[in-house]
């Protein structure tokens, strides 16, 4: 197999001149650029990938930032990187899949090498700390996600993102339930260490919730919960001890959804006689639950699709287009129903008033939760 030395020697040029002629990081004079051609292709050597790309400044591959942090619903990452991944081979690019927990030192390697054309972001927190760098790469990126409390503020900072409006997902499910007189709703959330991180998703989730029980007079009740069957249980449990008026109960944890409707089961409360149950989650978990569930759609597909697609029209030279949020579709199936009228024994009466509460651990960090 002929190598770049053997070039150099058959050219009388150094390693490092053929090189640069290959990577076009120096200006090589015309003569001594046409000898080391003609070596080539005499000697017939064929630069390897990392060489072409060099030469070309470009790699045709896409990295995905996904790491796999605590409390996340991993069927939910791999969909959207799936998506990605068949989307930009539709594009002739390859994607890179990063799962490590290395913050801005990902950042940094992608745009300090020639690893990837450009980056996509996951598992966007608020006040990413991932976001200096990104803003100082000259490496295009796109979030799933969104890293401030509102889209102004993301167009704002110059970013480019495309996440569901998980502050209209929120209100959204508040608002169904509130159509059907529901005035004492509970949150089961996603574990605790997603709103310890400050997870975008799950904050604005809350900021939705919160902002639509005021509205329409519902109390509202949040509690993280991790997705086993003891700690769904636990925190149901205590939410009717505090709240016997509870008669509704909003999802955003899609491990906790065969638990708890198993615990309303052993409990004899039955869906949606007793307790209706909405959920934030991908239509695959909402339809094939045991009681199949009112559900707001994570369109998971849909975001790696337009990640990918406003990626490869940047790297054409397309100039950001800002934050892009895909509107909520709830759709209504068998675990909502009206309100119990009068008093109920497993439901209980309507809450005093409207009032919205938040349980501790969603306010031990700047007063708000935490995709």
């Amino acid at each position: 197999m002929v190598t770049l030395a053997d070039v150099a020697r058959h050219a009388g040029v150094s390693a490092s001149t053929v090189s640069y002629v290959l990577s076009g990081k120096r200006s090589i004079s015309a003569p001594t650029r046409e000898r080391i051609q003609h070596s080539i292709d005499t000697l017939g050597y064929r630069p390897h990938a990392g060489a072409r790309a060099l030469a070309s400044s470009r790699t045709d591959v896409l990295a995905l930032m996904m790491p796999l942090r605590t409390g996340l619903y991993v069927p939910v990452m791999m969909e959207i990187a799936m998506s990605a991944t068949t989307t930009a081979r539709s594009h002739g690019y390859d994607v890179l899949l990063l799962t490590g927990e290395e913050g801005p030192e990902a950042v940094r390697r992608v745009e300090g090498s020639a690893i990837a054309d450009a980056m996509i972001v996951m598992d966007v927190g608020l006040d990413d700390p991932r976001l200096p760098c990104l803003q100082e790469a000259e490496r295009p990126a796109v979030l799933i996600g969104l890293p401030t409390e509102t889209a102004e503020a993301a167009d704002t900072a110059g970013l480019d993102c495309v996440d569901l409006d998980f502050e209209s997902a929120g209100a959204r499910c508040v608002e169904h339930l509130a159509g059907l007189g529901h005035t004492g709703v509970a949150v089961l959330g996603e574990p605790p260490a997603v709103y310890e991180r400050g997870t975008g998703f799950a904050a604005r989730t809350l900021t939705g919730l919160r902002a639509a029980a005021a509205t329409h007079g519902v109390g509202l009740l949040h509690r993280p919960v991790d997705g086993t069957y003891a700690a769904v249980a636990a925190a149901v449990t205590r939410v009717f001890e505090e709240r016997p008026g509870t008669t509704a109960l909003v999802v955003q944890n899609e491990a906790a959804v065969e638990p708890l409707l198993a615990l309303l089961r052993h409990q004899g409360r039955a869906v949606p006689e007793d307790v209706s149950v909405v959920a934030i989650c991908p239509d695959q978990v909402a339809v094939h639950a045991s009681v199949p569930l009112t559900a707001v759609a994570v369109p998971a597909r849909e975001m790696g699709r337009r990640a990918v697609e406003r990626l490869v029209g940047r790297l054409a030279g397309e100039a950001p287009r800002g934050t892009e949020l895909i509107p909520p579709l709830l759709t209504a199936r068998a675990s909502t129903g009206p309100a119990p009228s009068g008093p109920a024994s497993t439901a209980g009466s309507a809450l005093p008033g409207p009032r919205v509460s938040v349980s501790a651990p969603t306010e031990d960090r700047r007063g708000r939760g935490g995709h």
